[in-house]
């Protein structure tokens, strides 16, 4: 008899009734906070001396409210998730992704006849190259939410080459996650972190570069193992009746797609050439910030410039490619938006937003078909927001009932105690544990370590060791954590039960986590550069 898993919504729910309980439980408690500047950023921390108990806030039909305040707090992301979706439909019913895919599983499959990459394996080379571009992007600018949009090209290009939907969103999701976990430059981790424990940005460069190669080999290697076993028998895969949903959108009849360029193509094509050739003009030059450097370089020039070129030949050849063109440029663009502009969610879904609109105008359609396609694809993706918006109820149920500062206060109190080894992980335990309850890495910076820099002062241990025990412990579980929106977002738009995304990534999870411990001992035993 196979027993029926609970909704997505009830154990949302169930997690709420617990974070309740809790309020009940514990004491309320507070710390004093002030806003300092770190990194030329505002920023509120806590001062550590001032813990001071306050009147229990027990939650009970609180937990309804929390709903209408989840959606509240999560409203961008909500968003977000509706315009990508409403977009990626517009782009899917020209049926220029279907054909890119065919495109590409035909050129992967004449690569096949290369002695030695057939040997090494043209997918897995593939593979890796994918989730090293994202992994690094995690590194370096802290890529996180940006995944959510690239969800919707991996899974069905993952399925279309015999995979399933977790190796899909594995190669930009997970890959991003291990890069941020193993953060070099990331100014929303490492440079908050750093900043705060009054250490020189981003020191230490040279372990935690070490650190981010061996986290990645092992992600890697896990990935395509799992990858391996799914394209040799796909019914072995935990989703694969979840995937009927994409196999049932694939591109079984995209040879008999007809190549053609509409008169409407060749306007929409001059009139982005005229946008993006003012844009470069007012924009000649871009800092593209690294860490805590910045890059100037011409970057809009450059891109408008391939940008008319490659618009010319794919426009030459079909508008489908045309339409892929706008997609890698979209792409292209988020990345020197992020990088150079501090771009968020706002101006990414505004881009997309774009892409959807300039996709359905080349291939002939109306104002009134596009905008009808725009709201199938946000009703089919609206679960995925309504999903992030439930889950934003648990902090809100942590925060108002006063036990956020109760479990910190303990547990920095618990660690008065311990060896240096010992002190070190359970920080990281700590970190790794808070990390469910605060998803947000610059927030739990800026919670934590004020406190743990101080701390690891008292007991002997660097500060630059305190920083890593809060890098692996923001990183990893951000993969798994149910209070992350960005996590339910990316299982929503691929349509993959939570409860099954667990069971994968757990051993992952376990290995990783044993892995953060383990290069964590070298920063208390060795005298390392920055350390």
């Amino acid at each position: 008899m196979i027993k029926k898993v609970p909704h997505t919504y009830v154990i949302i729910f169930l997690i709420i009734l617990f974070s309740a309980a809790l309020t009940w439980i514990l004491p309320g408690g507070e710390f004093a906070r002030e806003t300092i500047t770190v990194n030329q950023v505002e920023r509120e921390v806590i001062d550590s001396n001032s813990f001071h108990y306050v009147d229990k806030t027990p939650q009970t039909w609180q937990v309804f409210s929390a709903f209408f305040k989840g959606f509240e707090n999560t409203s961008n992301i909500i968003v977000f998730i509706l315009i990508i979706g409403g977009a990626f439909w517009i782009v899917n019913e020209s049926k220029a992704v279907d054909m890119g895919i065919y495109s590409f599983l035909r050129f992967a499959r004449d690569l096949e006849h290369h002695r030695w990459l057939k040997k090494v394996g043209v997918d897995n080379l593939i593979f890796v190259l994918i989730m090293l571009m994202f992994s690094v992007f995690g590194a370096v600018f802290g890529m996180s939410e940006e995944t959510i949009a690239f969800v919707i090209i991996f899974v069905p290009l993952s399925i279309s080459m015999g995979y399933d939907s977790i190796v899909g969103i594995s190669l930009c999701f997970v890959a991003a996650g291990l890069g941020f976990a193993g953060a070099i430059l990331n100014p929303f981790t490492i440079g908050i972190a750093q900043g705060l424990s009054n250490l020189p940005l981003f020191s230490g460069i040279e372990f935690r570069l070490f650190s981010w190669v061996v986290i990645n080999l092992v992600g890697f290697i896990f990935i395509i193992r799992y990858a391996r076993k799914i394209k040799k028998d796909p019914t072995k895969s935990p989703v694969y009746e979840d995937d009927t949903y994409w196999r049932e959108r694939g591109n079984a009849h995209v040879e008999n797609l007809k190549f053609h360029t509409p008169k409407i193509a060749w306007w929409v094509f001059g009139l982005l050439s005229i946008i993006m050739i003012y844009t470069a003009y007012r924009y000649p030059m871009t800092e593209l910030n690294i860490g805590n450097s910045k890059y100037p370089m011409p970057a809009i020039p450059v891109a408008a410039f391939v940008f008319v070129v490659t618009g010319i030949l794919s426009l030459r050849k079909t508008v489908h490619y045309f339409i892929l063109t706008l997609l890698l440029f979209t792409i292209v663009f988020l990345i020197i938006g992020v990088m150079g502009y501090d771009w968020y969610v706002l101006e990414i879904a505004t881009i997309f937003l774009g892409l959807g609109i300039a996709s359905g105008l080349a291939t002939g359609k109306n104002g009134n078909e596009i905008t009808k396609l725009f709201i199938e694809g946000a009703k089919d993706i609206l679960s995925a927001a309504m999903v992030v918006g439930l889950a934003g109820g648990i902090i809100v149920i942590l925060n108002d009932g006063h036990i956020i500062d109760t479990l910190l206060h303990y547990i920095a109190e618990s660690m008065s105690n311990l060896g240096k080894v010992a002190s070190v992980g359970m920080m990281y335990i700590f970190q790794t544990m808070l990390n469910i309850i605060i998803p947000s890495g610059s927030g739990k910076a800026a919670l934590t370590m004020p406190m743990m820099s101080q701390f690891s002062d008292l007991i002997g241990v660097s500060r630059q060791a305190t920083v890593m025990a809060f890098q692996f412990g923001d990183g990893f579980t951000n993969m798994i954590t149910p209070t992350s929106g960005i996590l339910i977002a990316v299982l929503g738009v691929a349509k993959i039960p939570y409860e099954k995304w667990v069971r994968w990534i757990a051993p992952l999870m376990a290995i990783l986590i044993l892995i953060g411990f383990l290069l964590l001992i070298p920063t208390v035993t060795m005298k390392l550069n920055g350390f």
